[in-house]
């Protein structure tokens, strides 16, 4: 596994030892940071089920402000901080170990961002068919995490059915690569000016 562009294009990062975590491929990775663009750039990330970090540490080198990497593995948190300190020396990151299968609050998250901040990309990337994705997506838009205009990307199994809307998040594309399914969800909301 690389970083497939920007600053730390080309560095390696270290793999798990486990079949416990399944990374996004180089591919996958791309081609999702290929379709974002210019949107990464100052972007407040959350990297959910984060496993080696590949996500959000591609994210830190296409020039995402911070990243918050969320899972869990110790073992998943050692990775992503050895992956992070080897591409960028002390990014603007933080680790929370949190168990995203069971209930939790994702207001806990907000804690590692400046005040009254949201995050403006989500990623998200749970074990493949065991639902959690839908959950997950659920419990986001209910929270209150997400910058007006944020993104949420899930990425699932292919042939998983993910619906076309959550309150204000609304499907705007589906993509399919290999095995993998990446859901594009925008946030709409009004806005008050």
């Amino acid at each position: 596994m690389r970083i497939t562009g920007g600053s730390a294009r080309g560095r390696k990062l270290a793999a798990p030892k486990s079949d416990l975590i399944r990374p996004t491929c180089d591919r996958v990775r791309e081609a999702l940071f290929n379709i974002l663009g210019e949107r990464i750039k100052g972007a407040r990330v959350l990297d959910l089920f984060a496993g080696t970090g590949a996500v959000g540490a591609e994210a830190l080198s296409r020039g995402a402000a911070f990243a918050l990497f969320v899972d869990h593995s110790l073992d998943a948190g050692r990775l992503i901080e050895a992956n992070l300190r080897a591409c960028f020396g002390q990014p603007s990151a933080a680790f929370v170990r949190l168990d995203l299968a069971h209930p939790w609050n994702p207001r806990l998250l907000l804690a590692k961002l400046e005040p009254e901040a949201r995050f403006d990309l989500v990623f998200m990337d749970p074990p493949y068919q065991r639902q959690l994705a839908d959950h997950t997506l659920r419990l986001i838009e209910q929270a209150d995490i997400l910058a007006a205009k944020a993104l949420v990307v899930a990425e699932e199994h292919r042939r998983v059915d993910l619906p076309p809307a959550i309150g204000d998040l609304s499907l705007e594309d589906h993509r399919r690569y290999g095995e993998s399914g990446l859901w594009f969800y925008q946030r709409h909301c009004d806005m008050l000016t």
